[in-house]
């Protein structure tokens, strides 16, 4: 048999997997253009870089959506102390 048929709690961990990958990926995206936003102070180029900058954040909402749908959890932020 050419393909393998697997079991569908492993196609939804892959799934989850890389959905946070995206999501890793798309956040850091949108922080960089956030901060590229805020050192550029040319009146003509800012409102390309706001542009950009709410595109990364609306993809990211996006996928924050679909990971709640599927009830996915990321990894939890070590920088940050609880009390």
């Amino acid at each position: 048999m050419l393909f393998r048929h697997q079991p569908k709690h492993e196609v939804a961990q892959e799934r989850n997997q890389r959905l946070l990958a995206t999501i890793y990926e798309t956040k850091a995206s949108w922080d960089h253009a956030r901060e590229t936003e805020r050192a550029v102070y040319e009146p003509n180029v800012s409102s390309e870089l706001q542009d950009r900058a709410h595109l990364q954040e609306q993809k990211y909402l996006y996928l924050y959506r679909i990971a709640r749908r599927y009830h996915v959890h990321g990894q939890l932020n070590h920088g940050i102390v609880s009390q």
